[in-house]
């Protein structure tokens, strides 16, 4: 007679822990592992909220669109706070198996580009041409407007004076910053009042870039103390290029706009 467990069969948890399949015998290796996996699934918790923040945002619902963005921020710092269980592993130690991740390196995750490709960084040079075969997904997301997108289609929908070539441009393009957006945000901050809901979809989506750009730095800082001047694992300059894609900024006209006020 099988017995089952319903909390382990509803969640599959049983397919869950069999998932790891260490190369060595390093439990170094079990805990990268485990942690890079936990990085994915958090990666598509967020995904998960930012895709609802864009929808509510196309039903001109930007109330519900900022609760989802809130609940975004908190997957991130759980994502942050990987970072520091990563930041446990001596250095020594991690070098016992990181030949056998041989090419393997989470910049080649397709949630994460998915991620990105959804809050609008759309450089389709970071991907390889195989995984835009191999997951249909990150093709698709390229034809749909992302969450900055539809944030400016919103605000124009609004009445702000957001320009039609910005609110009818090509999605898959990637995107640049804009004067005339980065005047319609000063606009709104300065008159909070006046413009309330684009003021608080305009300091939930700050919040949401903000975090991603302190994962990226913890992930500089991590691969720093771990590897030092090394080139990574998947054949980038390593440190040199995690600096590098440290200076990019989501929504940029938020950012620069505060020199403004």
């Amino acid at each position: 007679m099988s017995r089952t467990n319903p909390y382990v069969d509803y969640a599959r948890m049983d397919a869950l822990h069999a998932l790891q399949e260490p190369r060595t015998g390093s439990p170094f290796e079990m805990s990268f592992i485990l942690l890079s996996q936990v990085k994915e699934l958090l990666f598509r918790m967020v995904h998960l909220e930012v895709d609802q923040a864009r929808a509510r945002l196309r039903e001109d619902r930007g109330e519900a669109a900022c609760r989802a963005l809130s609940r975004a921020v908190r997957s991130q710092r759980v994502l942050i706070g990987c970072w520091e269980s990563m930041n446990a592993m001596p250095a020594d130690e991690f070098l016992v198996f990181r030949d056998a991740l041989g090419e393997a390196s989470g910049t080649q995750s397709f949630m994460y580009r998915l991620l990105e490709f959804t809050l609008g960084n759309r450089d389709t040079a970071m991907v390889r041409s195989a995984d835009l075969t191999a997951f249909p997904e990150l093709r698709a997301e390229l034809a749909r407007p992302s969450l900055y997108d539809e944030a400016l289609r919103y605000l124009a929908r609004s009445g702000l004076p957001v320009p039609e070539r910005l609110t009818e441009r090509e999605p898959s393009a990637p995107y640049t910053a804009d004067e005339d957006v980065e005047r319609v945000w000063l606009t709104v901050y300065r008159d909070p009042r006046g413009h309330r809901s684009a003021y608080d979809l305009a300091e939930r989506l700050l919040e949401v870039a903000y975090q991603f750009s302190h994962w990226r730095a913890a992930h500089l800082l991590v691969v720093e103390r771990m590897l030092g001047g090394k080139r990574g694992s998947g054949g980038s300059d390593g440190a040199a290029w995690l600096r590098t894609i440290n200076e990019h900024r989501f929504f940029p006209e938020l950012w620069t706009m505060r020199s403004l006020l």
